[in-house]
């Protein structure tokens, strides 16, 4: 039998990291998630980890977003030696994200320290210092997508494309037992369909065990299109009011996606002439990351860069690396799209932008990303009248856009389309990553539509995984034939992508069986017969 302990994202959105115990005694963790939200949740970050760090030989990383990533240092820190395996995207931007949370932890317990010393109260440590998150770095093993790969013995994993953000996975394990093989999906984080940037999530048919993120399980995005019209109402409200537009967004991906939007609007002629501030050192060196990586981008980012465009610059775009720099903004008169970090508006630069406008009538703040409950957007987001930033009580007078459409999550919807794949294999599911109304919801869906056997595991809760009859996928590596192998796997990897393709093509045009569709087809067939010779 298998064990699973939810020792983070269970119960709550933040904090991802799942403790997986094969038969044989091997013990590997997907993901290593930092608690994010209220004094009480982030208290979980200097918990015990219920298991010894030492003992982990294999740490699977699903993308670079803190809430999945942020507590590698202390793992390491704490006794972790082995592996970190993630996509190569994931690995670059982990090594910024990484350095950069380290120096936030050494800076708030040096700021706590100070406090606590006028108190007559002790200092405290930081949760994990830079030496830590350098030496985690060095334990990045990063592998492309789709490949199969042995991890111990009766252990195989693979990465798939999640769609949520560059290099973001969906983890497919197999574990050996006496009773036979178990296959687990983690879905990681799944993005949206027709998300920009990255290619939409990977369909995957069949497994034993499903957990699933239920970030926004009970609830539909508004459309991109009206979302993308709503922004320029945001923009335009402010610069009528000789305003400034405050945009919280997080470092990696929503800052690349938001600035591609302003570079498609400036190239319609549609975006007011106005200086646009990326300021955050994180986001600019996450853009690079981004420039660089355009193998991984869809169709449509590859379409812009064929026409000789960037999607990540405008003439306007001025990245303030700077403290000073950042400083000047708000010295500055006139309107400005300002784009800061951190997305939820508890740390970093946001903080002052939000200190210098959110008082201002004619100002436009414009929430674009998840809020996790105990935050200061999450307050701003639900309406609160004033909110205490640097210890000052400040007026919301300016006016709050929420615009969800731009989420890099999956909406119900999305979500219930990515599970139905698993019809025939019915999984038992296991629904993590969402509050708890959010999980309890996207579940009752799941129950209805498929008939799926649906748990919502708590915090810290421990699960026991057996061989279910109904899943009959058997996936081997072979050795004697590796030369062969690899072709034939990629052969594969082609098809599934073209199969994809296809469905999705006559999913939007059901009428269409026209000469090209079914010479598509035909390709198809004999590929797939030429791989069974």
């Amino acid at each position: 039998m298998i064990r699973i302990s939810c020792m983070g994202g269970a119960g709550g959105v933040t904090g991802s990291s799942f403790l997986v115990e094969s038969a044989e005694g091997k013990k590997i963790l997907v993901d290593c998630g930092l608690f994010q939200g209220n004094k009480k949740m982030e208290l979980r970050n200097w918990a015990d980890w219920g298991f010894n760090p030492k003992d982990i030989s294999t740490l699977f990383l699903t993308h670079a977003h803190i809430d999945h990533s942020g507590r590698i240092p202390k793992l390491v820190k704490d006794g972790f030696s082995g592996r970190i395996i993630t996509s190569p995207p994931t690995a670059e931007l982990c090594e910024i994200m990484l350095l950069d949370s380290a120096h936030i932890q050494e800076m708030d317990a040096e700021w706590q320290t100070k406090k606590n010393k006028r108190q007559s109260r002790s200092g405290i440590e930081p949760l994990y210092i830079t030496k830590d998150a350098e030496d985690a770095i060095r334990l990045f093993s990063p592998v492309e997508r789709d490949n199969i790969i042995q991890v111990e013995p009766g252990i195989k994993a693979r990465l798939r494309n999640a769609g949520h953000i560059l290099g973001s996975s969906i983890l497919e394990l197999w574990l050996e037992t006496n009773g036979g093989e178990i296959k687990i999906v983690f879905s990681g984080d799944i993005g949206k369909q027709n998300q920009l940037i990255v290619k939409d999530p990977f369909e995957i048919f069949a497994a034993d065990y499903l957990f699933i993120e239920s970030t926004y399980g009970n609830r539909l995005h508004r459309s991109f299109n009206d979302s993308k019209a709503e922004l320029l109402v945001a923009i335009k409200h402010a610069v009528t009011n000789n305003e400034k537009v405050i945009i919280p967004a997080f470092a990696v991906e929503r800052t690349q996606e938001i600035i591609y939007i302003l570079g498609e609007f400036q190239r319609n002629g549609e975006l007011p002439h106005i200086p646009i501030y990326l300021d955050s050192p994180l986001a600019i060196k996450a853009t690079q990351i981004f420039r660089k990586n355009r193998k991984y981008y869809d169709d449509e980012a590859m379409a812009i860069v064929k026409e000789g465009f960037d999607p990540f610059d405008m003439q306007n775009l001025r990245f303030t690396s700077a403290t000073k720099e950042s400083m000047a903004i708000n010295n500055s008169p006139g309107s400005a799209i300002v784009i800061a970090g951190n997305g939820m508006c508890t740390a970093g630069r946001i903080k002052h932008h939000l200190k210098h406008n959110l008082w201002r009538k004619g100002a436009s703040i414009v929430i674009v990303g998840y809020q996790a409950e105990g935050t200061t957007g999450r307050k701003i987001v639900d309406g609160a009248r004033s909110v205490k930033i640097f210890g000052e009580s400040v007026d919301v007078n300016a006016k709050v856009f929420t615009i969800g459409g731009f989420s890099a999550h999956a909406d119900q919807n999305d979500l219930l389309d990515w599970v139905g794949n698993f019809r025939e294999s019915k999984p038992r599911v296991f629904v993590i990553h969402g509050e708890q109304s959010s999980s309890e919801i996207f579940a009752d869906k799941m129950r209805s539509n498929f008939g799926f056997e649906v748990h919502i595991p708590s915090y810290r809760e421990r699960l026991i995984l057996k061989p279910r009859e109904m899943i009959s996928e058997k996936i081997t590596v072979p050795e004697a034939r590796k030369d062969y192998f690899k072709p034939a796997h990629n052969s594969i990897i082609d098809i599934e992508n073209e199969l994809n393709s296809l469905k999705k093509h006559l999913k939007k045009n059901e009428d269409d069986l026209s000469e090209e569709t079914l010479d598509r087809l035909a390709y198809l067939l004999e590929d797939i017969k030429e791989l069974q010779k």
